[in-house]
């Protein structure tokens, strides 16, 4: 059997601030009953500590098998799984998955349950006292951008789809486990909420180095979230497994071509971050302020707009001198039409976001929800130029271990540079 094999040694060894743990799937096959082929045949795959890896390809090629067989919710019918160099293979079951935090589409919220109790669960299982609990619990809802105070007490009924979201990546990451499982988590949310979602968890991932694997049939989300990305064809077959770059620069065959689709260039901007460039100062005010000093400040810096905040320094509206002019304070009324991006939004999402507002530019937000700037659209058009430019270069990287044991199929073009062959 000819392999083409890609390894680097792990990005996280040495790294203390990286709280994931690295998965191996050593030969890993599952086989159901009544069928002729294998779901997953003889697959090897190495997932980094610390480290987003997005699962993509046709519906039914056994990406959400390969999902489930990590926390042994469908049992492998022959191979490895190893979790931080242990082989969990033969352990118990429902132990392992206390170890494994899991988020699928709405959460998975038990519908019953407070947001308080959803989140405490998997703690409460493990015996942890009331104190470190309830402490426990602020700590995730703060982190997921929901006030503890507000939301603690509330049914997942009385949340939005996208809080819901945020409660299941909250309820997840409870015990603090290495690894984070997600099954097409933003699959249910409307486009504009899966934007900030995917923003969210880059900017949560930014904070917990977890080793997240999830599940997507969206390919430009798999760009926009993963460190690495595993294309499955047919039969759960691993075609490629490289970065986001080199997927999109160097497909390994014609499958990764047609499933890339079309404007495979435009997707190369969807690489470039909002925090990659430089942000615009504003001027910035709070409700009850006097409108008149406002508008000095922006008669000084040659701002027509001032930006105001709350006492967390939330923007919650963009004023402009005609509507300063109209007041004597500044209003307490938020703008729920705001056009605002999170720092780990691409620079299409920022296009996007400016586009659908009008506004011709956009508030920038990081962690918290706090102001932290203004990007327009000379700024994304100069940035993806140079997004451009460098997207037609060789990264020059190697890729962890991933192959298909019980397939003749190669993972990557022998025929391409790299050292891949």
């Amino acid at each position: 059997m000819s392999e083409t094999i890609q390894k680097t040694p792990d990005d996280a060894a040495g790294d203390d601030s990286v709280s994931g743990a690295s998965i191996l799937l050593d030969e890993v096959t599952k086989k159901y009953s009544g069928q002729a082929s294998a779901a997953v045949d003889g697959l090897t795959l190495e997932i980094p500590a610390g480290k987003i890896v997005m699962l993509v390809g046709p519906s039914g090629c056994g990406k959400t098998t390969t999902l489930k067989m990590i926390n042994r919710l469908i049992e492998p019918s022959e191979g490895r799984i190893v979790l931080g160099g242990d082989d969990v293979t033969d352990i118990d079951g429902d132990k392992l998955r206390r170890r494994i935090g899991y988020v699928i589409q709405a959460g998975g919220l038990f519908p019953h349950m407070t947001v308080e109790n959803n989140v405490a669960m998997v703690p409460k299982m493990l015996g942890w006292d009331k104190e470190r609990i309830s402490k426990r619990v602020d700590e995730l809802l703060e982190l997921v951008s929901l006030d503890p105070a507000q939301y603690r007490g509330r049914y997942p009924k009385e949340l939005s789809g996208g809080q819901q979201q945020r409660v299941g990546v909250a309820r997840a990451l409870a015990a603090d486990p290495p690894v984070l499982l997600m099954d097409e988590p933003f699959g249910a949310v409307d486009p504009i909420t899966r934007q900030r979602l995917q923003d969210e968890l880059l900017r949560i991932q930014e904070e917990v180095q977890k080793t997240i694997v999830c599940v997507t049939h969206d390919f430009d989300e798999a760009v926009k979230l993963g460190d690495w990305i595993a294309i499955f064809s047919n039969g759960a077959q691993l075609v490629q497994y490289d970065s986001p770059e080199r997927i999109l620069a160097d497909p390994a065959s014609g499958f990764v071509e047609d499933f890339i689709g079309s404007g495979a260039g435009l997707k190369q901007l969807t690489l470039a971050r909002v925090n990659d460039v430089e942000l615009a100062e504003a001027v910035v005010a709070h409700p009850g302020d006097d409108a008149k000093d406002t508008l000095a400040r922006l008669d000084k810096a040659s701002h027509n707009h001032a930006v105001i905040v709350d006492d967390r320094d939330r923007p919650i509206s963009w004023l402009s001198r005609r509507q300063l002019g109209r007041m004597e304070t500044i209003s307490t009324e938020t703008d729920r039409q705001l056009p605002v991006v999170g720092e780990r939004a691409t620079l299409n999402d920022a296009l996007d976001t400016m586009l659908v507002s009008s506004a011709g530019a956009a508030l920038v937000v990081g962690r918290r929800d706090v102001f932290r700037g203004v990007i327009d659209v000379q700024t994304i058009m100069d940035a993806i130029t140079a997004a451009h430019d460098a997207a037609i270069q060789d990264t020059g990287h190697e890729a962890p271990v991933g192959i298909n044991t019980g397939s003749m199929d190669q993972v990557a073009d022998p025929k391409s540079d790299g050292g891949r062959s």
